[in-house]
């Protein structure tokens, strides 16, 4: 399954995602911002009230223009989501630099959180100086354009893209021929060290116009706790999973070695990033034929199974709905199967990532997906309609509350939904006849740790090193030695080959030079099982956690609804509480989950040498 969803829900993720720099000047709004150098309370209001009319009115806009780019790709297409981007990036600056007007008033607690939402929802803040702002604008799509057309010639000359280098690394096993890919990937990121800097310097000056220390602050504060302590927060939960991440380590390590040979592996050390069927190492599931138990079949085929029982693109989405309607959401709207894309089409260019919108703020959800009959898309369908079901929950709330709780809870609502996926649910679908043996379940439990426990550092640590760098704690000088210290200290992943500050590693991620914040996904990882194991506690389900499914439990879903329906609304302790009984995340129930997946490691790690 995928790490990331893209998708269009409503006000403030569509500012998240194309609120950077504005092109020139930014356009005068009518937000009726008093021009006074004193401002009252009714004017916030009232700010706040035009801001909201505004941003929601252009929201659809964009939403709408960037669908038809998606389903139609051309230049005109193109053009036409940019200049709706571009004219929505514009405003949003303008009125986060308004917002900040009113930080010294006191205020309702609404008001007050939809000024700090209005600030907050910009990646990139740009100066208010115009020469600058065009320059960041500059930068943002060079270092984007970088990425997006970087290309390696083998030593073959075999031009690869970063899709089909991906896709030799998942499947080969030829260690000079992965590190050859490896290194090759990363020789287009050298170029952007200089424009990433500049950007640093000028976005630190855009937080700063806001009222931040640095962009890592600002990035921090949208998290509804001190910016320190909710960086302590991360910590915290790292240091609760690192147990069964380290046995999980060792192993891999371990069997990495007995097929590459412990010269390439040392038995004592951090794994080689080129080895993890991985271009990131961020997850290691296309190795799972090495490190997996030698005999774990589950019992069943889901991708055969849905194939007997003649299931098509359009029956998979319906079973999906279904799982939804059993928890007693309602069903979706005709629109939703008018509109949404199912099947590539043989006419035309499509994104086909998987993804769930939602054009108008209310009823107008679709997925776009060009799906395959398998078993894996079957999943991920439950997971696209997660964020459709949460952003139709969420529609009667004001503009500016038309969010998740946090950026974490998107993603982790859409994988919660999907670990209800198990062997219960599909017999009681009719997809298989009998539910396996629990001893068969190893295999299936090393495949999920493979992609979801193995990510859980990597999507710790990448802001980690970009709030370090925003702060000034790493240096240009330092940006590559800190990012390999990094990748070491929480993964235990290491370059394979000599690296120096003439690299800049980071650039080959896809989230720094197109900068997206990366927390949001870790914090998915771990409230998607704190959600699971709660909600398997509401529908009363006692058997092991990862064997439970919610499916058909009223209790579950009237817990669910309520928690989705708030929105952004409160602090997302808040929602936590209502979906779990509990203000504190938890990955705790990561242990639960995976509980025995790590007693048959501990047997397979007893003889061996862990940690790094």
């Amino acid at each position: 399954m995928t790490v990331s969803t893209r998708k269009t829900p409503a006000v403030l993720a569509v500012a998240i995602m194309l609120g950077l720099a504005a092109c020139g000047e930014a356009p005068s709004t009518e937000s009726n911002t008093p021009v006074q150098s004193t401002v009252t309370r009714a004017d916030a209001e009232q700010f706040v009230k035009d801001a909201e009319a505004q941003i929601a009115e252009l929201s659809v806009k964009v939403a709408r223009a960037e669908w038809i780019y998606q389903n139609f790709i051309t230049e005109d297409t193109a053009a036409l989501s940019a200049d709706a981007g571009e004219e929505f990036s514009a405003i949003t600056v303008a009125l986060a630099h308004d917002a900040a007007k009113f930080d010294d008033l006191e205020l309702s607690d609404e008001v007050r959180r939809k000024l700090d939402k209005l600030k907050l929802a910009i990646v990139l803040p740009a100066p208010l100086d115009t020469a600058k702002n065009a320059e960041l604008a500059k930068i943002v799509a060079d270092l984007g354009g970088m990425y997006g057309k970087g290309k390696y010639t083998t030593n073959s000359g075999q031009v690869l893209s970063l899709p089909e280098m991906g896709q030799i690394m998942a499947k080969s096993r030829d260690e000079a021929e992965l590190l050859e890919l490896w290194k090759g990937w990363r020789e287009v990121s050298p170029p952007m060290k200089s424009l990433y800097q500049r950007q640093v310097e000028l976005t630190n000056e855009g937080a700063q116009g806001l009222g931040f220390k640095d962009l890592g602050q600002m990035w921090r504060s949208n998290y509804d706790m001190e910016p320190d302590a909710f960086a302590l927060e991360l910590d915290r939960l790292w240091g609760q999973v690192k147990p069964l991440y380290d046995s999980l380590h060792c192993h891999v390590r371990a069997k990495l070695g007995e097929q590459y040979g412990e010269n390439v592996v040392p038995q004592n050390g951090a794994i080689p990033a080129h080895l993890t069927g991985n271009m990131w190492a961020q997850t290691w599931g296309n190795i799972y034929d090495i490190v997996g138990p030698e005999s774990a079949d589950p019992g069943y085929d889901l991708t055969e199974q849905l194939a007997v029982h003649n299931y098509d693109e359009i029956s998979m989405v319906k079973a999906a709905e279904g799982f939804f309607t059993s928890l007693g959401f309602a069903q979706l709207p005709d629109t939703f199967w008018q509109r949404s894309l199912f099947t590539q089409p043989a006419d035309r260019d499509v994104v086909c990532h998987a993804s769930a919108w939602d054009l108008d703020n209310k009823e107008d959800i679709r997925i776009k997906m060009c799906i395959q009959r398998t078993g894996e898309e079957f999943a991920v369908i439950h997971h696209e309609l997660g964020h459709n079901i949460y952003q139709r929950a969420y529609m009667d709330q004001p503009p500016m509350f038309q969010g998740s709780a946090n950026d974490g809870f998107h993603e982790a609502i859409g994988d919660t939904i999907a670990l209800s996926v198990t062997p219960k649910y599909l017999k009681k679908m009719g997809i298989i006849d009998t539910i396996p043996d629990e001893s068969a379940d190893i295999g299936l439990l090393m495949k999920m740790a493979l992609d979801k426990v193995a990510f859980i550092p990597f999507g710790l640590l990448v802001d980690q090193w970009r709030w370090q760098v925003f702060s000034g704690q790493i240096k240009p000088e330092e940006y590559n030695q800190a990012w390999w210290e990094l990748r070491e200290k929480y993964q235990g992943v290491k370059a394979p080959v000599a690296r120096t500050e003439a690299n800049f590693d980071p650039g080959a991620k896809y989230h720094v030079p197109g900068n997206t914040p990366y927390t949001r996904y870790f914090l998915a990882h771990i409230l998607q099982f704190q959600f699971h194991r709660a909600l398997c506690e509401k529908a009363g389900d006692m058997g092991s956690i990862h064997r439970c499914s919610i499916y058909g439990s009223d209790e579950a879903g009237k817990v669910m609804a309520e928690g989705l329906e708030m929105g952004a609304s409160r602090p997302w302790q808040e929602t936590l509480e209502v979906m779990t009984g509990s203000r504190e995340m938890d990955a705790t129930a990561i242990l639960d989950y995976f509980a025995p997946l790590q007693e048959w490691l501990d047997e397979q790690n007893e003889d061996r040498q862990c940690g790094w």
